[in-house]
């Protein structure tokens, strides 16, 4: 199934999921406590993907126009990495990431050259293919070639991650098959980036996750999400970002990509997120 369809058809289906109270802001009488700003503030391309697709260079600049630091790419769309760098350089952005899918050892070569050029560390499979996660043993064997993929991308210089959706926390066989990858997986080869929107949809607990596996999530998606499983600009929805972002030492967060994946204004959506963002203190 491609990712813009699963995305239309499991929005909802986790809505009714119970959520970790703490996570909502709804149930704090306070925000958490404020001590540094958040920085830097990056975008996952996602977010913009017609406009990248139609103009990459506009899109790039516009996002730096916005007050964005960072992007994470999530497809090149046929340009030459060397192009799109004079781009990024252009617009005095960077782009410490990018979604890579698949990934292969067999085919690591492009990846990596297209990584150099872009200034890459970290290189993000986003999903895994619906046929290889239905057991147990299908998530095992997805971790054993996260481990083996994840050595090649270590010896380039590269740290390999794998970006969450919900179905990790779907329970099989009585294990949270999220538990399995991330035991299952060498944690200086496998990092995660942290989708808080997809987590906490699946009923995940991201406190508990940090505290479990410190220093794991160096990459996490910041996209909000309403009590009834909608997902909103950062902001107007119920997670309590700013205490998530006071644990972010333990859990090893270094950046932060505002996503939304069917935003009606996308520039507008990007608009919206940074400014809660860039205004708002988290404790570090």
């Amino acid at each position: 199934m491609r990712r813009r369809s699963f995305l239309r058809t499991t929005v909802g289906a986790g809505a009714a999921l119970a959520l970790p109270p703490s996570i909502l802001q709804a149930c704090r009488p306070e925000p958490a406590p404020v001590l540094a700003r958040l920085d830097p503030i990056g975008v996952q391309l996602y977010t913009i993907r017609d406009l990248v697709r139609d103009d990459m260079a506009a899109a790039l600049s516009a996002v730096a126009d916005i007050g964005y630091s960072e992007v994470e790419f999530a497809g090149y769309f046929d340009h030459d990495p060397v192009e799109i760098r004079s781009w990024l350089d252009g617009a005095g952005l960077t782009a410490p990431a990018a979604h890579v899918f698949p990934l292969e050892v067999d085919h690591l070569e492009p990846v990596l050259e297209s990584a150099s050029v872009l200034g890459h560390r970290y290189l993000v499979v986003p999903w895994i293919p619906s046929e290889q996660r239905e057991t147990l043993d299908g998530y095992r064997r997805v971790a054993e070639r996260f481990n083996t993929v994840a050595l090649a991308v270590r010896e380039a210089g590269l740290q390999f991650a794998y970006h969450n959706h919900h179905f990790e926390f779907e329970p099989i066989d009585g294990q949270v098959p999220f538990d399995v990858l991330l035991e299952e997986t060498d944690p200086d080869l496998v990092q995660i980036e942290l989708d808080l929107f997809w987590i906490i949809h699946g009923g995940g607990d991201p406190y508990d996750y940090f505290a479990r596996y410190p220093g794991r999530y160096p990459l996490v998606h910041v996209k909000d999400r309403l009590a009834d499983g909608a997902m909103v600009d950062v902001g107007d929805g119920a997670i309590d970002f700013a205490a998530i972002f006071s644990r972010s030492e333990q859990a090893g967060i270094r950046h932060y990509f505002v996503e939304h994946d069917r935003p009606d204004d996308p520039l507008e959506s990007l608009r919206r997120s940074y400014a809660y963002l860039e205004g708002m203190m988290v404790g570090k």
